[in-house]
């Protein structure tokens, strides 16, 4: 969320910037947050204040009787102060968590460079790479091509689990394997610290990694328990560094998550009936970066690099898209996505989001680091490495072969036990 001292200041670039996100509705929330935060203020003086006087007056009964004098007025005149105090704090409680829960409505200041847009449409192209394949056959859909394959079970999954979900099964579920080692291999070698994080969060770490509505729209929650299924490792790694405070040499922290992803999905169209790209669960490796503010652009475009780099050497052609201001989110303050195109479609899908949260997690979360004796809250920034289902799709499409077998990219021919063509033995 927003620091309440960054909005008192910059009252009028907050509402500028919600209008950028065509978030008119959030306008008045902006005042009645600083309205409320001017009572607290005055109620937190008046709770000093009465706590002062208790204090004066205790001294002085205290003098009292050293001094052997009566006491009973002094004490009748403060007797009403605890209860006082008391009331006082229940107020301050209440506004204090009026504010937070409004403040969390309010998302991410943007970035000068977001495109202004309405929706989806409105995202701009950055770049593109690759060669567009042209094939002389028809391709068959990734999840019949897989089944054929023997390589995945739908039905079964569908059976004992509902849609959405699927069994993967020797060849290809080797090949994920190989996807997630060539991935964590990769950004290994460029000091990425490996995590396998927690698979369930308690709600109050996970309210500071994302939009509330996510709560409703995306997690599962653990019956009776105050534990939800994490949706990316992001989340899990955000709220590993909760309320610690950093010496500045020791940022920027580099992990690579490694974890199963659980989702909801809202709306029939959400989820495919026998495929890998909107799916329940799914396994990521993920990127996350803590670090001081001034670093954080230029650590953005390094989580993206290695991004693309990791599909130029899987040989799969992509684009680059800046997120527009309708279409980023709450939490980001600039969002890349990367497109893999998808030849059966003849179109672009994601299968990297990339985003600099700048200091909006960090400020939830309270995550500092040590500015000389002052004290700053870090910006984080997170991508997806490695979607295992999404990658899998375009691999299944792009090394497709007449025959109905599919080629091995040559990049993961070494976690491939020797396996270069998947359904090649009979």
């Amino acid at each position: 969320m927003l620091d309440i001292r960054f909005i008192r200041e910059n009252a009028a670039l907050v509402k500028k910037d919600l209008k950028k996100r065509k978030a008119e509705d959030k306008l008045k929330l902006v005042d009645d947050i600083l309205q409320k935060d001017e009572n607290y203020r005055k109620l937190l003086q008046e709770g000093q204040e009465l706590r002062h006087k208790r204090n004066i007056a205790t001294q002085e009964i205290n003098e009292l009787k050293k001094a052997g004098q009566d006491i009973s007025k002094k004490i009748k005149e403060v007797k009403a102060l605890p209860d006082q105090i008391k009331e006082l704090d229940e107020k301050i409680n209440t506004l204090k968590d009026e504010i937070k829960h409004a403040l969390m409505r309010i998302p991410n200041i943007l970035d000068e460079s977001v495109p202004v847009g309405k929706d989806a449409e409105d995202n701009q192209v950055v770049r593109t790479w690759g060669v567009k394949p042209k094939f002389d056959f028809e391709l068959i859909n990734h999840g019949e091509l897989a089944e054929k394959l023997k390589g995945a079970n739908f039905d079964d999954a569908s059976r004992v689990s509902g849609n959405g979900f699927y069994y993967l099964l020797g060849e290809i579920a080797l090949l994920e394997q190989a996807l997630i080692q060539f991935a964590i291999q990769f950004l290994s070698k460029k000091s990425y610290m490996l995590v396998t994080p927690p698979f369930m969060l308690h709600r109050e770490p996970y309210e500071g990694v994302t939009d509330l509505a996510d709560f409703e729209t995306m997690m599962y929650k653990i019956d009776q328990e105050d534990l939800y299924l994490i949706a990316t490792s992001e989340h899990a790694i955000g709220a590993m560094h909760m309320g610690k405070t950093f010496d500045e040499n020791q940022l920027p922290l580099r992990y690579a998550g490694l974890s199963p992803c659980f989702r909801k999905e809202i709306g029939s169209h959400g989820i495919d009936t026998k495929g890998f790209f909107r799916v329940h669960q799914f396994n990521k490796v993920e990127q996350f970066i803590f670090c001081k503010p001034e670093d954080s652009k230029k650590l953005h475009e390094e989580l993206l690099a290695n991004a693309e780099a990791l599909y130029q050497k899987l040989k799969l052609p992509y684009r680059v898209v800046n997120i527009c201001t309708g279409d980023i989110g709450t939490v980001a303050a600039k969002k890349y996505d990367i497109e893999v195109w998808m030849p059966r479609e003849k179109t672009y899908r994601e299968v990297v989001s990339c985003s600099n949260c700048t200091a909006y997690q960090a400020t939830r979360l309270n995550i500092k680091y040590r500015k000389g004796v002052e004290k700053e809250y870090v910006h984080t920034l997170n991508s997806t490495a490695i979607a295992t289902g999404r990658t899998l799709r375009a691999i299944l499409e792009h090394y497709q072969q007449k025959n109905g077998t599919v080629k091995v990219p040559a990049v993961l021919a070494p976690f491939m036990n020797g396996i270069k063509v998947i359904g090649a033995k009979k």
